[in-house]
């Protein structure tokens, strides 16, 4: 009878606490640094026994099958906020992806999806004899240690471990981070950082900052964001464990640098995310006063008016910029700036242009907005000179 209530372990409420706490960490660092980063993306490389160990241990904690997971996650991507993003809450609402997102990774794991997106994944004697082929067997594993362990008290910790990557993972961050949150960048998902600080999920909170550099080990993006999953890849890597593949470079300003030459094309072309971010912070006093006098002309589309200016027109919807032209209509000023800011995004969807071309552009740009009765445009054409 003892043996059912306090388990082999005899441990007492808080080391139970504790080890369901440690256990659930674990799982996450398993999702966000080997499935995610090292699986999905191929920006962080693990050292074997890494893999391994994680790849294990996402086998008893979750029964996630790594092709599968990786499979949809790339889907996610390629068709993010469309009809075939297997898990957009624009697309099927809210509750549904908070509520049901675990049901959606099942049900769009066919095998049309897994040929298509899951190349590169593992294919070893363990992965199809075991892992794959076995899927709930782990995780009924993990019930029968954490019954021996803690008695019945044990099913109480094993439900815990069950639910975490499903409300977390699979519910919050495929919901919430498409839903509600702040943006550093704009891109053309609806993806939002939920909260400053990854430590719960990870670092997978960040997700808009993951959404405009998808190939990037490293999700943090401003000095008072936290990454934990790029902290264990950070030690990771100091151990000899991991290779990073890729961050995302910051623009670097050359003193005295006033020429716009190739060097500073080839800046502007990679760095597009940051450069839209760094002309969105500069027009932001901009945008404040001038969207404060839009109460008097329009008080019901004056809501949300500096989110529309923030956005590239290319990521809005028609219903969208109409609402944007109607704004725009009441001031010269907002006119001015979004045309300019319009003209540089128009630069990186110039695919077929030739390098001289773009260059040509940019220098025209420049030109004008240094012209521009707008200070915070000069200043920011002058920087824009500078790199390279």
């Amino acid at each position: 009878m003892e043996f059912l209530t306090s388990g082999l372990a005899r441990a007492g409420a808080w080391t139970i606490v504790l080890y369901t706490l440690v256990t659930t960490h674990i799982t996450i660092i398993g999702v966000t640094v080997y499935l995610h980063r090292s699986q999905a993306h191929r920006c962080v490389t693990l050292h074997p026994a890494v893999s391994h160990f994680l790849r294990g241990w996402l086998w008893l904690t979750t029964g996630m099958v790594t092709r599968e997971w990786v499979a949809i996650h790339r889907a996610h991507h390629a068709n993010c906020e469309g009809p075939h993003d297997p898990h957009s809450p624009v697309v099927l609402g809210i509750r549904k992806v908070l509520l049901q997102g675990a049901e959606l990774y099942r049900t769009a794991a066919d095998r049309e999806l897994l040929d298509r997106y899951g190349a590169g994944t593992p294919d070893d004697w363990i992965e199809r004899r075991l892992y794959s082929r076995f899927t709930w067997q782990g995780v009924g594993a993990l019930l029968v240690l954490d019954l021996l362990l803690f008695g019945v008290i044990g099913a109480t910790v094993w439900a815990v471990q069950m639910l975490w990557i499903p409300v977390l993972a699979a519910g919050v961050i495929n919901g919430a981070g498409h839903y509600w949150g702040y943006r550093n960048f704009d891109c053309p998902e609806a993806a939002t950082n939920i909260v400053p600080l990854g430590l719960l999920i990870g670092g997978e909170e960040l997700h808009n900052n993951h959404h405009a550099f998808a190939s990037s080990a490293k999700m943090s993006a401003r000095w008072y964001e936290f990454d934990v999953g790029w902290l264990y890849i950070s030690l990771l890597r100091a151990c000899g464990l991991a290779e990073v593949r890729q961050l995302p470079q910051r623009p670097r300003c050359r003193p005295g640098k006033t020429e716009v030459d190739m060097g500073t094309l080839s800046v502007v072309l990679a760095n597009r995310a940051r450069i839209m971010a760094e002309l969105s912070g500069a027009l932001r006093r901009i945008w404040r006063e001038e969207t404060a006098t839009l109460r008097a002309f329009d008080p019901v589309q004056w809501r949300g008016a500096r989110r529309l200016f923030r956005r590239d027109p290319g990521y809005l919807s028609s219903e969208q910029l109409q609402r944007l032209q109607g704004l725009l209509a009441h001031s010269e000023a907002l006119r001015h700036v979004h045309e300019l800011r319009s003209e540089l995004a128009a630069l990186w969807r110039r695919s077929h242009a030739t390098p001289e071309q773009l260059l040509e552009s940019l220098r025209a740009w420049c030109v004008r907005a240094e012209a521009s009765a707008c200070e915070p445009l000069r200043r920011f054409a002058a920087r824009l000179r500078s790199y390279g």
